[in-house]
């Protein structure tokens, strides 16, 4: 059996499936000789026109290049660097639109030539059959040589993987595509270039036999060829019928060698290597002449140029150059301009795009030359495309996975061993684009690979790294450890065992010794100090907690409505005393009877509703010329010392301003307290100062009063609310009353006693209530005995016993209501309403001309004790109603001029309410002075106005 060799030599062809026959129209162009396309004004130049990586640029913007001169460089054998078409200057470094399929934008360089095409020095190889295959590789390398039939691989790449490895080297001059003829009149005109470049091959390659596969359709062109081919050549020129596509690299090893190539592999791998004839020709003139790729032979055809034919353009020329020089008359309706051949060439976005490496022709066809495609219709599964497809795959299967997006089913299907020839489409009756679905699939395929090919290298570098680091890390610990072996050893032997310790053990004893002086010592009396504050803090928080939520709600429900009752029974009062100057007395009297009654049963009702278990009523105390002084002391003895300190120096000081009085000082103290000592403490406050107003107001009695068997007491309401600035009013008005009676009865002695109810209830609520039986009693005793009478006549007779020294006088009550605002403008409005009240009083004195008779009036004085919760405000309150006090009575003292002897019983007044803050009782002490000198002010100056009524 013969050898493929020989059957090759015997003329032996075989045949591929498929394949198509289309129009030629090769004769267009192919009866001109090459041309030159000349030097355009701009070169543009793409930096990747190949298959592989693009260089790194070695130039930059404004440098002056020559002819030749390399513009970017690389180290790897898919790398082709691209040299300058001409000399000139470099521009621009930028994004221009290249000659691809997507019409998408790439990096380029752009030189404007000088028209000097100035060459630079070139390396040339004449000798080539003396030099190593290898250096002739590194020159073509260099040279920047990449394939010219289309697929732009790296010639230096693909000769170096078949060194040694092939026996058939394959010439491919078929050039199969219609409308192109560059490779035909590139042979007719440069043949022996063609030929030597063949030989170059041949010394690289060393095979056994040589093919030149050439289609029949090129006979001027298989002439001189053979012209130039000699026996000792060993190349065999062999011509193939004419047969589309028999031009491409796996179906010319199949027509000539009846070798197929395997999917997805090169044709090195059965032995053949495969190279085009403007490949060779460019080999021949980079080793020979030292020309490296700077131009190519572009065929310019179609109906839309005036002058076709084939060039030898620049890389890099424009093709709007190209168009303009040739004489490019577009189509009015459909102007077009191709790059390929009429199958496989695909349409550019505009004309200015460079010519590269792989441009083989520029197709200008008319619309009625080559008709546009029209809609894409519905596949009727006719089988046309797979019977025309030369590399026996499925077409329709493979639109249908690729339209569908399902690449993993278009790689099943071989996809990758489309040649993307056209011949589906050409013959698909229903006119589908396959071979724009079949890129679309390509590259999207491609993509997930690259980005399938990083995760790796990235995978694979991590995994480089941890080992590194594991590495580095073993290694380290080891000279670690051996350095530490190595250094107790030598402490071993030296004896240094002892020092290390005796080190260590120092270091460890200063740093103990560092810990136990940074702890600091808290000396004894300061820890007693802080001990006794804590103390008091818990005792103050024991004392101020605050009840049950539901009877806090309770309470504060019941003082609205006290304060509603209370805000009634003032205005009923103030209508009474506007009707007593315009009604008789007896009238007046019934009227004040009946309101004060009213109020009374609201007092009382509210008080049963508050003392709920409250059944009985508490007897009348029978009072006595002394004053009860509720002495509750607060639960720290400190503070009852200061008190009592306190108690003492205030009576000395009374002694001192009333020498003629009889002190005997009594203290009744009331041992029954609540179990708030604060609110009880307040309630002897309020109670120490109606005491001292019904003292001053008997010094002002007349003093020829009639024998009275009953006990006068003053009844004073003493139902405080909780800001202090109320109870400083009150204060104010008594004090105004007491010096106007001290005015208009000067030797009036009376032996008035305060009747102080300190008898508290652990229940502020029964004490309440207690309070408010005591009131409604002595409401009717008052009523019973004409009290109300009695008091409206001794304010009338007030200026009558001035003029005619009466002998007797009805002393009047003073009811002191100190449930007062706190807005300082509201109490001078209550003075000037005790002023109004005093004048009128007066005129009707004036009016009256009998004397009244004694009134055995009994009033008692009522102390309520229900107290605000503030323990502070109470404090500051009874404060300001004792220094009033003072000062009322050391007028009433000035004022008389003959005071009888009065068996007065000065009472020692302790006050216990200490105040938690003494700054701010003190301030408080402050304000209520001053407003108490404003108000005696005010007192004086009103005081004229009465006497000359």
């Amino acid at each position: 059996m013969l050898s493929i060799i020989e059957q090759i030599k015997q003329g032996k062809l075989w045949d591929f499936h498929g394949g198509i026959h289309p129009a030629e129209n090769k004769a267009l162009s192919s009866k001109q000789a090459i041309k030159a396309a000349g030097i355009p004004q701009e070169l543009i130049l793409p930096l990747k026109q190949h298959i592989g990586s693009r260089g790194d640029i070695i130039v930059n913007i404004g440098d002056y290049v020559l002819k030749g001169q390399p513009l970017t460089q690389g180290d790897i054998a898919m790398c082709v660097p691209i040299h300058a078409p001409s000399s000139g200057t470099i521009t621009a470094i930028e994004q221009r639109t290249t000659a691809h399929p997507s019409g998408l934008t790439d990096l380029c360089i752009v030189i404007a030539t000088d028209n000097q095409d100035t060459w630079c020095h070139a390396t040339q190889y004449p000798d080539y059959q003396d030099r190593d295959p290898a250096e002739l590789i590194e020159a073509i390398r260099l040279a920047g040589i990449a394939g010219l039939g289309g697929a732009g691989f790296p010639t230096a790449r693909k000769l170096q993987g078949g060194l040694g490895n092939v026996d058939i080297l394959i010439i491919n001059a078929a050039e199969c595509e219609p409308y192109i003829t560059a490779d035909d009149r590139l042979m007719q005109d440069y043949a022996d270039e063609v030929i030597e470049g063949i030989r170059i091959l041949r010394h690289i390659i060393s095979p056994k036999l040589t093919l030149i596969g050439i289609e029949d359709n090129k006979p001027d062109a298989i002439k001189a060829l053979e012209a130039c081919v000699n026996e000792d050549d060993n190349i065999i020129i062999r011509v193939i019928p004419t047969k589309y596509p028999s031009g491409s690299s796996k179906q010319l090893v199949k027509l000539l060698t009846g070798r197929e190539v395997p999917s997805q592999a090169r044709s090195t791998s059965i032995g053949v290597i495969m190279q085009n004839v403007g490949t060779a020709f460019a080999i021949k003139r980079a080793i020979v002449n030292g020309e490296p790729l700077i131009e190519r032979v572009v065929t310019l055809t179609g109906e839309a140029f005036k002058q076709r034919g084939n060039v030898f353009a620049l890389l890099g020329t424009p093709i709007a150059y190209l168009l303009e020089k040739f004489d490019y008359k577009a189509d009015k309706k459909y102007p077009r301009v191709i790059i390929g051949g009429s199958l496989m060439g695909f349409t550019l976005p505009h004309a200015n795009v460079p010519i590269t490496k792989i441009t083989n022709c520029i197709l200008t066809p008319k619309r009625k030359e080559l008709p546009l495609h029209t809609y894409e219709m519905a596949c009727i599964r006719c089988s046309a495309c797979a019977d025309a497809c030369p590399a026996s795959l499925l077409p329709q299967q493979l639109q249908w996975y690729a339209k569908d997006k399902n690449y993993d089913k278009c790689e099943e299907y071989n996809l990758s061993d489309c040649i993307e020839c056209g011949a589906c489409a050409y013959v698909c009756p229903s006119e589908i684009p396959l071979v724009q679905y079949y890129r679309q699939a390509k590259a999207e395929i491609w993509e997930r690979k690259q980005d399938e090919m990083s995760a790796e290298r990235a995978r694979q570098r991590f995994e480089a790294k941890q080992q590194r680091m594991d590495r580095d890390k073993a290694e380290r610990e080891n000279r670690f450890a051996k350095a530490a072996t190595d250094r107790r050893q030598h402490m071993a032997t030296a004896g240094g065992d002892d020092a290390v310790a005796a080190a260590i053990a120092r270091v460890k004893a200063k740093q103990a010794a560092a810990t136990d002086t940074a702890t600091p010592t808290i000396k004894p009396a300061v820890a007693a100090a802080i001990a006794k504050a804590k103390a008091k803090q818990a005792a103050s928080v024991s004392e101020e907690a605050i009840p049950d939520n539901s009877e806090m709600a309770a309470l504060r429900k019941q003082r609205k409505l006290q304060a509603r009752e209370q805000k009634a029974a003032k205005h009923a009062e103030l209508m009474q005393q506007q009707t007593v100057t315009e009604q008789p007395p007896e009238q007046a009297s019934d009227k004040k009877d009946a309101v004060a009654a009213a109020v009374a049963r609201a007092k009382a009702r509210k008080a049963a509703q508050q003392a709920q278990s409250t059944t009985e009523t508490q007897p009348a105390v029978d009072a006595k010329p002394a004053t009860e002084v509720d002495t509750d002391v607060s639960v720290d003895p400190k503070k009852a010392a200061v008190a009592a300190a306190v108690a003492r120096a205030k009576a000395r000081k009374a002694a001192q301003q009333q020498p003629t009085a009889a002190t005997e000082p009594t203290a009744e103290v009331n041992s029954d307290v609540a179990n708030d000592p604060k609110k009880a403490a307040v309630a002897a406050a309020v109670a120490r100062a109606k005491a001292r107003k019904a003292a001053q107001q008997a010094q002002s009695s007349t003093e020829t009063q009639p024998t009275v068997d009953a006990e006068p007491t003053t009844e004073v309401n003493t139902d405080v609310s909780v800001d202090p600035k109320k109870a400083a009013v009150a204060a104010a008005i008594a004090r105004a009353k007491a010096r106007k009676a001290a005015q208009q009865q000067p030797t009036a002695a009376t032996e008035p006693t305060a009747e102080v109810n300190s008898d508290v209830a652990n229940d502020p609520k029964k004490a309440a209530v207690a309070a408010a039986v005591a009131r409604a009693k002595a409401r009717k005793a008052a009523q019973q005995e004409q009290a109300t009478a009695a008091a409206v006549a001794r304010a009338k007779a007030r200026k009558a016993a001035q003029q005619e020294q009466a002998t007797a006088a009805a002393e009047p009550t003073v009811e002191v209501n100190t449930n007062v605002e706190s807005d300082p403008k509201k109490a001078a409005v209550a003075a000037a309403v005790a002023r109004a009240k005093a004048r009128k009083a007066a005129q009707q004195a004036q009016s009256t001309t009998e004397t009244q008779p004694a009134v055995d009036a009994e009033p008692t004085t009522e102390v309520n004790t229900n107290v605000a919760v503030d323990p502070k405000k109470a404090a500051v309150a009874a404060a300001v109603a004792r220094a009033k006090a003072r000062k009322a009575a050391q007028q009433a003292q000035s004022t008389t001029e003959t005071q009888p002897a009065v068996d007065a019983k000065p009472t020692t007044e302790v006050d216990t309410d200490v105040a938690v803050d003494p700054k701010k009782a003190a301030v408080a002490a402050a304000v209520a002075r001053a407003k108490a000198r404003k108000a005696a002010q005010q007192a004086n100056k009103v005081q004229p106005n009465i006497e000359e009524e």
